[in-house]
């Protein structure tokens, strides 16, 4: 039996730890094979078929589109709780440059995320559990898709995930590069920003760029709106409260067209934040920017703000929970309970929105590449402690009486 390279404490790491192989080859399957958003079809037929040998009680599927949920009771039900675990399935529209045995077969598409090993993880805590059964309720394990870009947790709930299983809390967690392998990363309040999606839209006066006092050039206009854009945090969101305005990209006339001044320019960006009074600033502030510079140049502006994902706070109960099942596992001195947040976003925020809960950062290292970089794979290290953090949270959440 190929033994793991990392420790941990706990019955649950233990008898984890033999299935190493399984869980390796499996991840290593699901990273050569990546599916995007809602298109996971062979990702959740291999999810299905894992779920089924490893004898959980329950197999749903086309939850959301191409989610799976397994059901796991324990040896005793007679607490009624239920708690869930969630990982995601989604891969990314990138193009892998790796060269190992298992780099992605699809051209333009790879699990430059992880993704593909927090599958593995929550498949190595559904056997764990349904083999042990060491707890006093029921375990419901979700199989998440879409969660870049596609707000997959949110499509899940409104398929009436909650309803279907109500469980009492749910728990997540990401592999982290940047935190050594076998730390555990956790706060008790945000981990990650709200992500919204901004679209300025510069309506000025075409013209001949010999001419250009005869013409309203958009292309100036959308200059001063990115310039000043960048005043709205320095100058109106408080210090102790964190945002991010960038706006990433423009389009204006045509760049064979070097005398042409052209009749719009658009803007898009992305708005990250944290509280929803300061999101509620920085968008107004936004369009009030972008309608007085045109105003004043003699063009028209309009903003287009979506907000797409929303800030994913812990709750502070689950998340010091979450806190002391990693403690019994690793170690104080490896876990992280004021883990700095980030300015990404994930869709997990929505099922935050709706239950109380936890996410939570695996550190996996990786001295060359972070998240969504082209040569990114997840660490197989990691995937027995990640298996028995899932479990733990079930067998420490839902303990049987004694």
């Amino acid at each position: 039996m190929l033994a793991p390279r990392l420790k941990a404490n706990g019955r649950a790491f233990a008898h984890i730890a033999q299935y190493v192989p399984e869980l390796t080859a499996l991840r290593r399957d699901l990273h050569a094979h990546p599916e995007i958003g809602f298109e996971e079809v062979y990702t959740a037929a291999r999810v299905k078929e894992a779920l089924k040998v490893c004898g959980v009680d329950e197999i749903h599927t086309g939850i959301g589109k191409t989610g799976v949920v397994g059901v796991i009771r324990g040896k005793s039900t007679a607490s009624g709780r239920m708690i869930g675990l969630r990982a995601d399935m989604d891969a990314l529209t990138m193009t892998e440059q790796n060269d190992f045995a298992w780099k992605s077969a699809k051209s333009g598409m790879m699990h430059g995320c992880g993704h593909d090993g927090h599958v593995t993880m929550l498949v190595g805590a559904a056997r764990y559990l349904a083999e042990t059964r060491n707890f006093d309720g029921t375990a419901v394990l979700v199989f998440q898709p879409g969660e870049e870009g596609f707000a997959g947790a949110k499509q899940m709930i409104e398929d009436g995930l909650f309803e279907r299983f109500p469980v009492n809390s749910i728990y997540a967690m990401h592999n982290w590069p940047a935190m050594k392998p076998g730390t555990i990363g956790i706060n008790d309040g945000a981990m990650m920003a709200a992500a919204d999606r901004v679209t300025i839209e510069v309506t000025g006066k075409g013209g001949h760029g010999a001419h250009a006092y005869l013409a309203i050039d958009p292309v100036l206009v959308a200059a001063h709106i990115i310039t000043a854009a960048q005043s709205i945090v320095s100058r109106n969101v408080r210090p102790i409260d964190g945002a991010v305005v960038s706006l990433c990209a423009m389009h204006a006339g045509d760049l064979n067209a070097m005398s042409v001044i052209p009749g719009s320019a658009t803007i898009v960006g992305t708005i990250r934040t944290f509280k929803p009074e300061v999101q509620a600033l920085v968008e107004r502030r936004l369009s009030e920017l972008c309608s007085a510079i045109a105003l004043g140049m003699g063009a028209t502006a309009t903003v287009k703000y979506e907000r797409s994902y929303p800030a994913t706070i812990n709750t502070e109960k689950e998340a010091r929970f979450a806190g002391d099942v990693a403690e019994s596992l690793v170690g104080a001195d490896l876990v992280d309970r004021d883990m700095e947040p980030s300015m990404g976003a994930e869709d997990f925020s929505f099922m935050l929105q709706t239950k109380p809960g936890a996410y939570m950062r695996l550190g996996q290292g990786g001295d060359n590449c972070f998240l969504h970089n082209p040569r990114y794979d997840f660490n197989d290290d990691i995937l027995p402690l990640g298996s028995a953090m899932h479990a733990s949270l079930v067998e420490h959440g839902m303990p049987i009486a004694n």
